[in-house]
């Protein structure tokens, strides 16, 4: 930049020398001198000459001080210009420069550095704040991606444990009779189910997170009315066995979606309704539309949770009331599953905390606009559970 502005003050310069010499030649003309009586014009050396010679003498004297003076003086304020130019320019780019340090000196164990550039409110200041946020968002992904790949990792390992200490206890006790075998072998399947599902909920996380904005693979119309029993029959044993009273008043809600990653949301919202309740606790889910949405709601009794965790139990690995790993099933990754599929199928996840306990969960969706869609009479649900 200083070269910058040094050519620019010498071509300036030189674009006004040049315009000073062809106004010289312009300005400086013949004199309108008459001679009379025989008089003769004598130059400065007592030499016969014209007003044309003695025009042309005054021009080269004129052009030459000025191309000796001001050529002097000209150097001297190219010197000054690009100096002040370099100096400017090193003043202007030292934000650059420390950007440029920081950026240097990151790696993801110093994500917590900032540029705090201060100064006026200029390009250069806005573009230090952009760099500072974007470090910013960075430091918050990658502390997520840590805490993602701990939570998983314990997820995994307490599995894996089960299944290598049942092995090693039974291999150990050569005297051990059918009954501990089929004991051993319930247990290691129950330990390695739990790790299937772990990692299913996983891929469905990572499949979630890669359509981001992007469309669904697949996009067909789906009823969630017919969703709704298939989520209820899947956790009956449990609802039963904790004393949940499950209510069901559903209306026809049809969007359009992916059917296998709708199926999971109802089913994760239910089976989450059931499995943070409390013994003798209640379960409703409801469904309709409108005529531009769809919308399920599942609402559930239990322990009371605080307003500040509610938007925490949609993040991986939270269970009950924003408390990372204390159920006793599951991974905590079904209401984090729940946002991902909104968020996939461009609809609006709503949850809130009654002051009397549980959880409130309503979800939007766009509605099928390509007609109605005939149901089989024994889909059909008309009455409430």
């Amino acid at each position: 930049m200083a070269l910058l502005y040094g050519g620019l003050v010498l071509l300036v310069g030189v674009s006004l020398l040049f315009t000073c010499v062809i106004l010289l030649q312009n300005a400086i003309v013949s004199p309108n001198i008459k001679l009379q009586g025989g008089a003769v014009l004598l130059d400065g050396h007592g030499h016969p000459t014209t007003t044309a010679e003695v025009a042309r003498s005054q021009q080269d004297a004129a052009i030459s001080y000025l191309l000796k003076t001001g050529g002097l003086y000209f150097a001297i304020i190219v010197i000054i210009g690009t100096t002040g130019g370099y100096l400017l320019a090193k003043q202007a780019l030292r934000p650059i420069a420390k950007l440029t340090q920081t950026a240097r000196a990151l790696s993801t164990e110093t994500l917590d550095q900032r540029i705090n550039l201060g100064g006026p409110d200029d390009e250069l200041r806005e573009l230090a704040d952009t760099f500072d946020d974007m470090l910013g968002r960075l430091d918050q992904a990658f502390d997520s991606q840590r805490l993602f790949v701990a939570n998983a990792s314990h997820e995994l390992r307490t599995p894996l444990s089960v299944i290598r200490t049942e092995l090693e206890v039974t291999l150990s006790d050569p005297d051990a009779d059918p009954e501990e075998l089929r004991r051993m072998g319930t247990v290691v399947a129950s330990a390695a189910e739990r790790a299937q599902r772990l990692v299913t909920s996983l891929l469905t996380l990572a499949r979630l997170q890669a359509v981001g904005g992007g469309d669904l693979e697949v996009a067909e119309p789906v009823d969630l009315s017919r969703l709704v029993p298939l989520a209820i029959s899947a956790v009956a044993a449990e609802a039963e066995e904790k004393g949940v009273r499950v209510e069901m008043e559903v209306e026809e809600a049809i969007t359009v979606g992916d059917p296998r990653l709708l199926e999971r949301l109802v089913g994760n919202l239910v089976e989450n309704g059931i499995r943070h309740n409390v013994p003798g606790g209640w379960l409703r889910i409801t469904t309709g539309q409108t005529s531009d949405k769809v919308w399920l709601h599942v609402a559930n009794g239990g322990a009371v949770i605080p307003n500040g965790d509610v938007d925490r139990l949609f993040e991986p690995f939270r269970r009950g009331a924003g408390k990372v790993r204390t159920a006793t099933k599951g991974a905590g990754l079904g209401l984090a599953i729940v946002r991902l599929i909104v968020e996939a199928h461009r609809g609006r996840l709503q949850a809130a905390a009654p002051p009397f306990g549980g959880l409130a969960v309503r979800v939007e969706l766009p509605r099928e606009r390509r007609g109605r869609i005939e149901l089989p009479d024994k889909a059909r649900i008309d009455a409430v559970a």
